[in-house]
């Protein structure tokens, strides 16, 4: 189905989902600043919240970025 150079990417990317999830079970609460920084969207209704961290996201991103270019070199 797939060529055979692609055999190893799939398991990497299980294996980096992987080690993502436990990176947030390990932070979580850790990093009071994330999810509480300007640009994050909060819409609070009676029995109903919409939680959608924008700029945590843009900043976690950016930093996994650089780590990974960083450990690419």
């Amino acid at each position: 189905m797939f060529p055979p150079e692609f055999a190893g990417l799939g398991r990497a990317l299980v294996v980096l989902g992987i080690v993502l999830v436990l990176l947030g079970l390990a932070l979580l609460g850790r990093l009071p600043f994330l999810g509480r920084l300007p640009g994050d969207i909060r819409v609070q209704r009676d029995g109903f919240v919409l939680y959608f961290p924008l700029t945590s996201m843009l900043l976690v991103s950016a930093l996994l970025s650089l780590i990974l270019t960083l450990l690419r070199r």
